[in-house]
């Protein structure tokens, strides 16, 4: 009886290493307090309105002239201007997590290799009382 070869491994897919991890916002705010930065990449307006203590503000979505959120077409560019080290652990914030999700995932193909995803997001933040600045 014949017995099939054992895949090489080089016919084994790739592990990729996951950049981004996503945790609460309690979990967030924590790593905040212990020195990492926060990207919040919500609306100016809604920034304005109240964050995390010492995060950093640059929308992942614009309002175009006509009000509708768009691309934001800087995002990347400005991002690397905060954050020109890559390898930097860095958490990333909206009011839900689903902005922040998107904007870790455009980062991590931008070779970002460590992202914390506040998967809570503002939302999250104000719901466990932590630190705010309005």
């Amino acid at each position: 009886m014949e017995q099939a070869a054992a895949p090489s491994k080089v016919q084994q897919p790739a592990q990729r290493v996951q950049a981004v991890k996503k945790v609460p916002s309690t979990e967030a705010a924590i790593l905040l307090e212990s020195g990492l930065r926060y990207l919040d990449v919500r609306t100016p307006e809604e920034y304005a309105d109240g964050h995390a203590v010492g995060a950093i503000n640059i929308p992942f979505m614009v309002k175009s002239a006509e009000g509708q959120l768009v691309p934001n077409p800087d995002f990347l560019q400005q991002v690397q201007a905060a954050f020109p080290d890559r390898a930097e652990e860095i958490i990333v914030g909206c009011r839900s997590g689903n902005r922040s999700a998107r904007a870790a995932g455009l980062l991590e193909q931008e070779q970002y290799s460590s992202l914390v995803d506040d998967a809570g997001g503002w939302l999250g933040w104000v719901e466990a009382r932590l630190p705010t600045t309005k």
